[in-house]
Order: C-alpha cells, then sequence, then structure tokens
C-alpha cells in the first residue's frame, strides 16, 4: 500500500464508526446513542469477575520501541535509568533499540529486560541490501521482533501477506514475535475496524504454525505520535474483538494463553486507566519509551490490574 498524502501524525480521531457487532465477551447494546462526534458512551462495567482483572491468562507484557531515535550517548543514559528502576516482578519487559545499537544495549542492560528488534526479513540473510535476518538477531541475542508495525504498512508498503511470511520465518528461527495490527483513522470513521484488524490477524494466522510465541500488539493508526490516545472503553471493545476472532479461528486455547497490547500514544498518565480493562494485556510504547521512569512507570502499571477480591 503507498503512503497517502496526509502525515500518520495528522491523522486525528474525530469521529465512531458504526455500533459493532454483538460478540460473547462484549455486548454491543451497552452502546448509547451519541452524536458522532462524541466520544464512545457505555453503561457501567460489570464488576470484575477476578482478582487480577485479565480476561486472558499471560502474563502482563510491555514493550518499548525506540524507532529511529537515540545516540550512543543518550541510550547509554536511557540504560542506566532502565537498570535502575524498580519493576513489578509479573511483567514481560522488552525494549527495541534501533539495529545500529542493538549490541550497545544488550551488553550493558540489566537481564531482566529482554531485547526485541523492531524488524526482520522475510527469509535467510544473503543479498538483501539494508536487510537484517532472523539468524544476525539471534546471533546478537534478541529474543523478539516487532512485525507489521503501521509505519512499515503504510510508509513502506509491507503488505498483510508479506508481513504474515515474515513472521513465519522469525518464528521458524526461535524470535518472538510482536504482531501489530491497527485501522487508520478512515478506516474506523467507515465502521472498517474490526474488518481491517481481522484481516491482518486472518494473514497472520494463515502463515504462522503456531500462537505460543506471539504476542498481537493493537494499534489504531490515528493514535500514534499523535497524542490521541484511544479511551479504555475504546481499547477495550477491539481488543475483546480480537480475542474473539481468535477464539472462532484459532482455538479457544489460543485466544485465552495469546496475549494482546495496546499501543498509541501511551504514557505515564494514562497507562494505569488502560491496564484496568480486563483484555488489555500490556502495552507497545513508543515516544514513552525513551524516557526511563516513564516507562517504568508504564511498566508498573500492571498493579492497576489488581482488584479487590
Amino acid at each position: 500500500m503507498a503512503a497517502t498524502s496526509t502525515s500518520l501524525a495528522s491523522q486525528l480521531y474525530i469521529g465512531l464508526r458504526r455500533p459493532c457487532p454483538k460478540l460473547d465477551a462484549f455486548n454491543s447494546q451497552s452502546f448509547s446513542a451519541f452524536d458522532p462526534n462524541l466520544r464512545l458512551s457505555l453503561s457501567p462495567p460489570k464488576p470484575s469477575r477476578a482478582v487480577v482483572a485479565m480476561a486472558g491468562t499471560g502474563k502482563f507484557f510491555v514493550g518499548g520501541n525506540w524507532k529511529c531515535n537515540g545516540t550512543k550517548d543518550s541510550i547509554s543514559k536511557l540504560v542506566t535509568d532502565l537498570n535502575s528502576a524498580k519493576l513489578e516482578p509479573d511483567v514481560d519487559v522488552v525494549v527495541a533499540p534501533p539495529f545500529l545499537y542493538i549490541n550497545q544495549v544488550k551488553n550493558s542492560l540489566t537481564e531482566r529486560i529482554e531485547i526485541s528488534a523492531q524488524n526482520s526479513w522475510v527469509g535467510k540473510g544473503g543479498a538483501f541490501t539494508g536487510e537484517i535476518s532472523a539468524e544476525q538477531l539471534n546471533d546478537l541475542g534478541c529474543k523478539w521482533v516487532i512485525l507489521g508495525h503501521s509505519e512499515r504498512r503504510h510508509i513502506v508498503g509491507e503488505n498483510d501477506e508479506f508481513i504474515g511470511k515474515k513472521a513465519a520465518y522469525a518464528l521458524s528461527q526461535g524470535l518472538g514475535v510482536i504482531a501489530c495490527i491497527g485501522e487508520l483513522l478512515e478506516e474506523r470513521e467507515a465502521g472498517k475496524t474490526f474488518d481491517v484488524c481481522f484481516r491482518q490477524l486472518k494473514a497472520f494466522a494463515d502463515a504462522v504454525p503456531s500462537w505460543d510465541n506471539i504476542v498481537i500488539a493493537y494499534e489504531p493508526v490515528w493514535a500514534i505520535g499523535t497524542g490521541k490516545v484511544a479511551t479504555p472503553q475504546q481499547a477495550q471493545e477491539v481488543h475483546v474483538a480480537v480475542r474473539d476472532w481468535l477464539k472462532k479461528n484459532v482455538s479457544a486455547e489460543v485466544a485465552s494463553k495469546t496475549r494482546i497490547i495496546y499501543g498509541g500514544s501511551v504514557n505515564g498518565g494514562n497507562s494505569a486507566e488502560l491496564a484496568k480493562q480486563e483484555d488489555i494485556d500490556g502495552f507497545l510504547v513508543g515516544g514513552a519509551s525513551l524516557k526511563g521512569p516513564e516507562f517504568a512507570i508504564i511498566v508498573n502499571s500492571v498493579t492497576s490490574k489488581k482488584v479487590a477480591a
């Protein structure tokens, strides 16, 4: 897909899609009537059903995507901040430095935090100028790779099938995959949020042999880097639909075990409220992950999952 003339950063949320179909885990009848330009309005949530408010069974997961940011000095400072941060123990924490700095980070970052790459090639390395192979990532000690990010889809032009093949190859080489999905502003306004996310999910499902080492990251494109975060209810609505899709199209076990995390202008100020949602199993963080103390706050938002028995 070619990049549109409108910059991603300018795609601010101004409307909602039509009411969603009834889902097993989310009753669309709880929507109240709304003006198209207003935020989603929901009836009061039902009481929590468990001590830890997570629909899935996986461990809370927080990833930091540093994107194309940093220098040797700034990354050294960030690593120092992360090494001194007090992080809750019941969270899987991952950071994704730029390729150039993976080795620097791997050699200086606490083992408490795992390393991810931001992309990888669709197959074995060779005559592919500018690409990075899964084998090379393994050689550097990476455990994860981010695939399908909207900036790869809508700026670089990677399509669903290609991304699915990349995920399958990365998994075959022992890497965990952070599989990104999410809709553009115009797709949400047209009521196609579920259609887009389900299409992107199907491309992964058609290619991968197993979901054991996959984390799904729902990142609405209109919220990435714009400062416009989805409301907790908007994010939960999509997360519960994704889990329902997995249950119906893969298996109930995969739906329960697969972690579905949220990304899109997550920061230290909004992560706690987002984390309270039952189907939000963590976060993929962009700009805020470049600030060690704030990233620690987001990691520690797992405590918001804990509710009175």
